[in-house]
């Protein structure tokens, strides 16, 4: 029997096509919240299983509000995964993230409107601390494997999720910079609160394919701009995954494991056994 998967990347199919993946496998899985975007492939790169899960399905046929986060989140942990890197695209909102950059952001604004945020509710109520959304022990984890890569990498900064799949207007644009806002994408919240409430280290490598519509000396964001980005930085995110299959630590130090500790409200005797069956993977240890 194989090792299970303990680090998970999110972000497009390419990503599990890359030199040096052995033993890859298909997973068809369900949850209580649905299937997952896609089937979740599984390898080993340097001596590491890696969970691959194509966020937006395979060929692209998922807009960023029919993706099922909390089926993606929870077919991860249960898998075993205890850390998820979301490989993105974003536009940049200020001079200095130029397109073909990378960010990893310590901040997340949530602009959505309608997605589902929680795993609770139903008789089981729970307040998650996101105060530090993304997790500062893995993004630095992430920034160093980064380091040995071509890549221009910006440590910071704070990431709006807008509801998509239209991009920005002007104004909306320029109201989001004068905010202090560094970059804009469609697909980080509300992932990484689902994987904070399922107990995981998130982190995000934003890939600057744009300077969104606000930026009137250069052209607004297209399809292709973002394409052509992404196409051109695969390589280097690669190259990242490579470096933090070598490098993680097994041992998490971090509080993200211990994220539902304090967040659980309601009185265990209320809740009913539907309610326990349903999140028995992440709260059974506390109730």
């Amino acid at each position: 029997m194989q090792e299970h998967p303990r680090l998970a990347i999110i972000g497009g199919t390419g990503l599990y096509e890359m030199p040096g993946l052995k033993n890859v496998e298909q997973v068809e899985m369900s949850t209580p919240f649905g299937q997952p975007s896609a089937p979740i492939m599984i390898g080993t790169l340097e001596g590491m299983r890696l969970a691959f899960l194509a966020r937006h399905g395979v060929g692209h046929t998922l807009t960023p509000s029919e993706i099922n986060y909390r089926a993606n989140i929870y077919a991860l942990k249960s898998l075993g995964v205890e850390r998820v890197l979301s490989i993105s695209a974003c536009g940049s909102l200020r001079d200095d993230y130029v397109p073909g950059e990378i960010v990893i952001p310590d901040q997340l604004f949530d602009f959505t409107r309608e997605r589902i945020r929680t795993f609770f509710g139903k008789g089981l109520v729970a307040h998650i601390g996101v105060a530090e959304p993304f997790c500062v022990e893995f993004s630095r984890a992430v920034i160093a494997a980064l380091k040995p890569t071509t890549a221009v990498v910006h440590e910071g900064g704070a990431f709006i999720t807008i509801e998509g799949p239209r991009f920005s207007t002007r104004a909306e644009s320029n109201v989001f910079r004068s905010w202090g806002i560094s970059i804009i994408g469609m697909t980080t919240s509300p992932e990484a609160f689902l994987a904070r409430e399922a107990e995981l280290c998130y982190a995000v490598m934003a890939h600057v394919t744009d300077f969104d519509v606000w930026h009137i000396s250069e052209r607004p964001v297209t399809v292709d701009m973002v394409v052509e980005i992404l196409n051109r930085n695969m390589l280097q995110a690669q190259e990242a995954v490579r470096n933090l299959a070598n490098t993680l630590s097994d041992k998490r130090t971090c509080d993200c494991q211990f994220a539902l500790k304090e967040a659980l409200i309601t009185n265990p005797d209320m809740v009913t056994v539907e309610t326990r069956q349903r999140l028995d993977l992440l709260v059974g240890k506390y109730l």
